[in-house]
């Protein structure tokens, strides 16, 4: 992405903001975003750049060969210089342990697998213990592109992978195996430690990280989150890799977010009523159970579905009321020690909801729908929440040309947006109001704390090395929760339909500003900050104000459709 370091050449007419002068990437390809007098001549290695914005800015690629690249850009007498190294990953030339690398817990029986990057046709092997297992070399396969590749078009390109070898075992004695050892003669190398455990030895944890503990679906944050854990819910850890503990209904947390507690302790819950009450602006409802179990959502059209695991119903009676909210309840026990709760709802749009523990209490609350005004002033009593993205002296975001930063761009939208929502009637809370530094936790806290009826994270976007940022523009949005997704998919349209901008996309992401469940939260990227004429008509003041009008009239508009279904 675009680079917060000092613009290269910047006290001159040429000036570079990226790449840095000495940069290393693994794509096959370079933009220069910068600026230089319109009147002057700017060269690329010795290629006019004239595809420039009246400004004069400039946002070029060139492709890179392996290794180091000597580039030269120059303006009249100015002459800059870098060296780009392309990292291309090489065929292993020695064994390279892929799986497991960290430190092993494990039940009887369960299946542990071995995987390595080795040179081709050569003997590949791992002992555990006393046992020696051949790993099997894997046919060719293309490897997946990273996530970011979605944002540049190139989420179908697959490349070439190194040669695999990788072999599966079961191991039914309990005990210490030590360390396993990677063998490829004459190398040897000790890799992690397996260790076969009782059921009875695994302990019992409970989530204690304030934000709910962050449940993945593999042990390492490359894996996806599922439902985050409310704190106090409990579960029993079935296995280990490392520092990432895999818990009994299936996921898996960092130890930093739990604390142990005893074996002894149980961990299956018993469920019998449920009861339901309305507060202001809020249905809640209470499931009683011995035990604080780990639990799964979904959000579909019309339906918020609630997962208990670990949890054996005897359930006879349900009180449920004529609600604003909730059409009715269905529930299923899909095995014996797992019941599902489906809530058909009355409205498509759903507003936001809140679940934690109270002892052993579990405490759903779904949102009621705002109530908008006739009138001058639509949206009294709605409340607002806008996030300027970035801020401070370390978190610049990305630049322009000129080396303008995001966070100052933002900060500007804002001011200008409150007031339009003012007018309409609307509380409008700020996360920062001015260049202060502002962590992800302290907006997200934010949120949780003001309730709004919609929370907007503002920002201006950039692209990954591989991008091409002299043809990419628009205007982009991004949603996590199924609650948001009307919300950005409407904004993105709409915002680019009456600014006559184009339409960058709509992307699902799981982005801390898009994760708040308390209300319909949207992240919108408003342009491209290294696209020369798109960066010029974001920081035009009056094409500022005129973005502010629509986004705010916009907002009004999908407010006054949503409330109606």
């Amino acid at each position: 992405m675009v680079s917060s370091l000092r613009p290269a050449g910047a006290q001159g007419s040429l000036q570079v903001v990226y790449p840095p002068q000495e940069h290393t990437t693994l794509a096959p390809q370079i933009f220069f975003i910068g600026t230089a007098a319109p009147q002057v001549v700017v060269t690329l290695n010795g290629q006019v750049i004239g595809d420039r914005s009246p400004a004069g800015h400039f946002a070029p690629s060139i492709p890179l060969q392996p290794g180091l690249n000597r580039i030269i850009l120059q303006a009249g007498d100015q002459r800059l210089e870098f060296a780009i190294t392309r990292s291309v990953p090489q065929a292993p030339t020695t064994l390279q342990p892929l799986e497991p690398t960290a430190d092993l817990v494990r039940l009887p029986n369960e299946t542990i697998c071995f995987t390595a990057a080795a040179p081709r046709d050569r003997a590949v092997r791992v002992q555990v213990g006393q046992r020696i297992l051949p790993l099997e070399p894997l046919p060719p396969q293309g490897q997946l592109p990273p996530n970011l590749a979605a944002l540049i078009g190139q989420g179908d390109v697959v490349t070439p992978r190194p040669p695999l070898y990788r072999n599966c075992l079961q191991l039914t004695q309990m005990g210490d195996y030590g360390p396993i050892q990677w063998q490829l003669a004459p190398q040897r190398q000790l890799g992690a430690r397996i260790r076969v455990v009782e059921p009875t030895q695994l302990p019992v944890v409970e989530v204690t990280r304030s934000l709910g503990g962050v449940a993945r679906t593999g042990p390492s944050t490359d894996y996806s989150r599922l439902t985050p854990l409310p704190v106090g819910t409990r579960a029993r850890v079935r296995g280990q890799m490392g520092e990432w503990l895999h818990l009994d209904y299936g996921g898996w947390i960092h130890a930093n977010e739990v604390r142990f507690l005893s074996s002894a302790l149980p961990t299956i819950a018993t469920i019998r009523s449920i009861t339901s009450r309305q507060l202001t602006g809020w249905t809640e409802i209470s499931f009683l159970l011995d035990v604080p179990v780990p639990m799964s959502i979904q959000q579909g059209d019309r339906q918020f579905t609630l997962t208990l695991h670990n949890t054996i119903p005897q359930t006879d009676i349900i009180h449920l009321d004529a609600d604003p909210m909730i059409r009715r309840l269905d529930w299923y026990p899909l095995d014996p020690q797992q019941v599902q709760y489906r809530f058909t709802l009355h409205h498509r749009q759903q507003w936001g909801y809140r679940i934690a523990y109270e002892g052993t209490r579990l405490v759903l609350q779904l949102r009621h729908p705002p109530q908008l005004q006739r009138g001058a002033q639509p949206l009294r009593g709605i409340k607002i929440l806008l996030d300027p993205g970035h801020g401070g002296p370390e978190d610049l975001g990305a630049r322009g040309p000129d080396g303008t930063p995001e966070k100052v761009v933002t900060l500007a939208l804002a001011k200008k947006l409150a007031p339009e929502l003012e007018r309409l009637g609307a509380a409008v809370i700020l996360t920062r109001t001015e260049d202060i530094d502002l962590d992800l936790p302290d907006r997200i806290l934010a949120i949780e704390a003001a309730q709004p009826t919609l929370a907007l994270s503002l920002h201006y976007n950039a692209l990954p090395d591989a991008g091409d940022a002299r043809h990419t523009q628009g205007i982009g949005a991004f949603w996590y929760h199924p609650q948001s997704h009307d919300l950005a998919l409407f904004l993105e349209g709409y915002l680019s339909q009456r600014l006559r901008r184009q339409q960058y996309g709509v992307f699902w992401n799981n982005l801390a500003l898009t994760r708040p469940t308390i209300a319909p939260a949207v992240l919108l990227e408003l342009g491209f900050m290294i696209h020369p004429e798109e960066f010029e008509w974001i920081v035009n003041p009056q094409a500022q104000a005129k973005l502010a009008r629509t986004l705010a009239q916009g907002i009004l508009q999908w407010l006054q459709q949503s409330t109606r279904d």
